[in-house]
């Protein structure tokens, strides 16, 4: 019979209920994660059945992202003010609610909609998840449980776009729907094994203005951008790009007069974080083009079938996995600069090999070369973004500071969907049109590697060794042990980079009878 969750730290790598915590973390995160590119192999279908022009498509895409990054720090904010677990479970059932929707959206209105709600969920959740392993652990344990989520959220990312492909094949409607049975087994997981825990210093007041500003900001300058490619578009999209402006340069206002800011300001008075988040910006701007381009591609013009084309990048994620952890353990040797320069212009030559994928494209001679380049570029880059966000940042703001940037990211990826295929010409029926399509296509991938070259501009421009020169020594988390280094763990940053979990797990209560609190 399983025993009741604990109330407090201490789980031991290896036994039972810390398998169970492992479970429901990664496979919380992990469907989060995975509808925000699985989705992208379904888009050729969902057009076609529901009669979806371009614009259609792009907030099929745009409308989870959007909600999910204007939330994701207000997510992490509630997880430590109420309960993570709470906020977790939460998340969790919205999510799959949304996901129910989704799967039965009878029109594009609907599913954009369901869409949405989705981020809402997926902003409650992801924050959670990495604390919850943070909250649930304790010593030498934690670094090991934070690096098999890492490594395993990698391989849920990997064989993600193979799934979706599958499922995509039989219908587009299974990429939403497998979501609920995999909700009921993280929710039932969750409630008998996770230990509760909340910050009991958490502030006092949410952001709540700032959040809404943000959102505000994000969606109305995203509708102009993308409208921005409609037929007969008129000075309207003028009108909700000023407001969408107007509502972020407000939000700057609100965070700098804020007692309880949602972004501390003090982190941008930093050059180097301001630095790596103007190459995050430019570099997964990128990178949220590229793989919903690159699929419909695929599919409208080399051919692919749904499976294929959701396999295409998979060589990215092997690479981001296999070679992450060594990347970073090399960044602390020479200093970031070198890397973030070189791999932004690593992914910009895979981009630029990508125009060779045509009508007849092959896989393995046309797909497979460039995104291996690719993925070589994103390898040299993930990590040593990670360290140096953090390295920028009072080991008080660690957390706060790898969520801005896990947000830059999102928002980078959410408004490069909107503006690049209307800079390159798509727009309407034209991903019906393989020739029109083909066209476009080639126009976007020179605006993506100019993009990354940019990024490489901004890196080689203003980032510095974080520690000006001296390796970083292993943090040791509040029981005196050594934590491994986020940019040391396997990292599968395609989504966003990585986040960082709480240095301290405040708990509700004494640790339970057998349950260690320092295992160190």
């Amino acid at each position: 019979m399983a025993v009741p969750p604990p109330v407090g730290t201490g789980l031991r790598m290896g036994t039972p209920q810390a398998r169970w915590v492992l479970l429901a973390t990664v496979l919380g995160s992990g469907v989060a994660m995975l509808d925000a590119t699985v989705v992208n192999v379904a888009l050729e279908r969902i057009g076609a059945d529901l009669g979806a022009d371009f614009s259609g498509l792009q907030w099929t895409v745009n409308a989870y992202t959007l909600t999910l990054a204007a939330l994701i720090l207000l997510g992490g904010s509630l997880s430590d003010r109420y309960g993570r677990r709470r906020i977790f479970l939460i998340g969790v059932c919205w999510f799959a609610l949304a996901s129910l929707l989704c799967g039965l959206a009878p029109d594009i209105g609907t599913l954009v909609a369901a869409r949405a709600l989705q981020g809402v969920g997926g902003a409650l959740l992801t924050p959670g998840s990495l604390a919850l392993i943070s909250a649930s652990f304790s010593g030498s344990d934690r670094a090991a449980a934070v690096g098999a989520w890492s490594g395993l959220s990698g391989v849920a990312a990997a064989i993600g776009p193979f799934v979706g492909g599958w499922l995509v094949e039989w219908s587009w409607r299974a990429v939403f729907l497998i979501n609920l049975p995999l909700a009921v087994l993280v929710v039932a997981v969750t409630a008998r094994y996770v230990p509760e825990s909340r910050d009991p210093a958490a502030a006092a007041r949410l952001d709540w203005a700032g959040t809404a500003l943000v959102a505000a900001g994000l969606g109305a300058l995203t509708y102009a951008l993308t409208a921005a490619g409609d037929d007969g578009a008129g000075a309207g999209i003028w009108l909700w790009g000023g407001a969408g402006l107007l509502a972020l340069t407000a939000f700057v206002q609100v965070e700098r007069r804020s007692r309880h800011p949602l972004v501390p300001p003090t982190l941008f008075a930093n050059r180097q974080f301001t630095a790596t988040n103007a190459a995050t910006l430019f570099v997964y701007a990128a990178l949220g083009a590229v793989f919903v381009l690159l699929v419909l591609q695929l599919q409208v013009v080399s051919g692919f079938s749904p499976l294929l084309a959701g396999t295409a990048l998979l060589p990215v994620t092997a690479l981001m996995l296999l070679f992450s952890a060594r990347v970073g353990a090399l960044a602390q040797r020479i200093g970031p600069r070198p890397l973030l320069t070189a791999g932004p212009l690593v992914a910009a030559a895979g981009v630029l090999l990508m125009l060779r994928i045509g009508p007849d494209a092959s896989y393995l001679f046309d797909v497979l070369p460039a995104a291996v380049l690719f993925g070589a570029g994103l390898t040299l880059l993930v990590a040593p973004l990670t360290a140096t966000v953090l390295a920028s940042a009072e080991d008080r703001y660690a957390g706060v500071a790898s969520g801005v940037n896990n947000a830059v990211a999102r928002a980078a990826g959410l408004l490069a969907v909107a503006v690049v295929p209307v800079a390159a010409g798509l727009g309407g029926d034209d991903y019906t049109d393989p020739p029109a399509f083909a066209d476009g296509f080639r126009t976007a991938l020179l605006i993506l590697a100019g993009l990354l070259a940019a990024g490489a501009l901004v890196a080689v421009a203003f980032v510095r060794h974080p520690l000006g020169g001296v390796p970083a020594p292993a943090p040791t988390d509040p029981a005196g042990s050594e934590r491994t280094p986020m940019e040391e763990r396997p990292q599968c940053g395609i989504t966003g980079p990585a986040m960082h979990p709480p240095a301290q797990a405040p708990t509700e209560g004494p640790p339970p009878d057998g349950v260690r609190p320092d295992a160190s």
